[in-house]
């Protein structure tokens, strides 16, 4: 009897110690909530107003090349892309582009992005708060529609100009954002590792730069055009202008790390290597073209240098910066000046840098990426080669010139035909400075 009250005791005993186990195995730890990451935070934060200072420096980049009469006018496009793009982005541009997908994967979309209302308490992974990678984004979505304005400077109306930048955004730059970026996009997941790219070689360079070329042969050549004077109005701006590019695009390229750690590191110093590689190329080829190295041919080349790293910049190391920055210079001084002998008018080279670049870095990155890429893909890639990423490259680089030329043209047409898109011919001799805003950039009449 005893015996069997001490078992009975016994098995009471472990069945108590057991319940606890029991108990923690129906009910699975819920993983902790992010939380801030104070340092990472402040990176984000310092990168999205790095970003946003590369407007102002394009607009003063733009406006120190056109003609004196156009300066104001020139500036304000890149300027009013702050003020048109910044409220569509806040209202519906942000969820569109990085929601989950709809309409079978061609936008993303979330009723609660309207207005970014489901942000408000969101901590992301990363440990910032979606407000700040939603942020930084929208500066990428600003300066996008405000480099195209390079490509069709001095003919276009203001108004036109407003109408075109709030669809093209929407219907242009949203779905290939989301096509490239989001977790669930198309190229993202691509292949076995996606389509690369870092910064936006496609989203924002060759997207921008296609459109500018599309748009201006849409809108069609300036008065007079090759015989009048394009001489730049202000080269100081312009190099002023380069240096503020390439200052903000630190925070362009190793802000999209989203994080303070390794791969920031890596972008910020392939970015510098690039920009310096691509200044120094352009300045040695008009030397030996032409025996003289310009300050317009120095920015050309940091611009040239900067384009091409960016979708690049996550992905290879210190060699394949200096190879894709000689690369593109070269390329883009060839594309140029090649525009001389097309005809075409891409007033300000937009297609020539931006497009040109563009397509160089998103393709030539690929004979550069480095070891540690590939290490770092582990298994996920057995028996995934160059050749294999090198196709995903042309994919999406095909695919993205094919889209932004197609709908550019259909936006193009639209706004043409119904608030008008080029500028009248009287506004265009006069100049956009007087004709459309009543202002004068320098304050004296007898310059042109």
């Amino acid at each position: 009897m005893k015996n069997t009250q001490r078992v009975g005791r016994l098995a009471a005993l472990a069945a108590l110690l057991a319940l606890p186990t029991a108990l923690w195995a129906q009910t699975p730890a819920t993983p902790p909530a992010p939380v801030v990451d104070s340092g990472v935070t402040a990176w984000m934060l310092t990168s999205t107003t790095l970003v946003l200072l590369m407007v102002p420096g394009l607009a003063i980049f733009y406006g120190g090349l056109v003609r004196t009469k156009n300066v104001l006018g020139t500036m304000m496009h890149s300027f009013v892309s702050m003020a048109v793009v910044g409220v569509i982005w806040a209202v519906c541009g942000y969820g569109l582009s990085f929601g989950p997908n709809v309409l079978g994967g061609f936008v993303g979309w979330d009723s609660g992005l309207l207005f970014m209302k489901s942000l408000d308490e969101k901590i992301m992974t990363s440990g910032i708060p979606e407000y700040v990678f939603a942020m930084f984004q929208g500066k990428f979505a600003i300066i996008t529609p405000a480099l195209i304005a390079g490509a069709v400077a001095e003919r276009i109306s203001f108004k036109g100009w407003i109408a075109f930048i709030s669809l093209w955004i929407l219907f242009v730059y949203a779905p290939l954002c989301h096509w490239v970026w989001a977790s669930d996009g198309y190229f993202f997941n691509l292949g076995a590792k996606g389509a690369i790219d870092f910064a936006g070689g496609t989203v924002v360079h060759i997207s921008s730069g296609i459109s500018g070329l599309v748009l201006a042969l849409f809108l069609g050549k300036r008065l007079n055009y090759p015989k009048l004077s394009t001489s730049p109005n202000n080269l100081t701006m312009v190099l002023l202008g380069a240096g503020l590019l390439w200052v903000g695009w630190f925070g362009f390229n190793a802000g999209s790390a989203v994080g303070s750690n390794l791969d920031a590191g890596r972008a910020l110093t392939v970015t510098q290597v690039a920009a310096a590689t691509g200044a120094l190329t352009w300045i040695i080829i008009e030397a030996l073209v032409h025996g003289k190295a310009t300050s317009l041919g120095l920015a050309s080349g940091i611009l040239a240098g900067l384009v091409a790293i960016t979708p690049a910049a996550g992905v290879v190391a210190v060699p394949g910066a200096i190879a894709l920055g000689v690369m593109a210079s070269i390329g883009c001084y060839l594309m140029i000046t090649l525009k001389g002998k097309l005809g075409y008018d891409d007033s300000l080279d937009a297609f020539g840098v931006h497009g040109t670049g563009g397509v160089i870095g998103a393709i030539g990155l690929t004979f550069f990426i480095r070891d540690s890429w590939w290490a770092d893909a582990g298994t996920k890639v057995a028996g995934w080669g160059l050749g294999n990423q090198l196709l995903v490259q042309i994919k999406a680089v095909g695919a993205t010139i094919l889209f932004a030329a197609v709908m550019t043209l259909i936006i193009g047409f639209i706004v043409e035909k119904t608030i008008g898109l080029r500028l009248k011919e009287s506004d265009e001799k006069e100049g956009l400075d007087h004709s459309l805003h009543g202002e004068r950039g320098y304050g004296l009449n007898n310059l042109n």
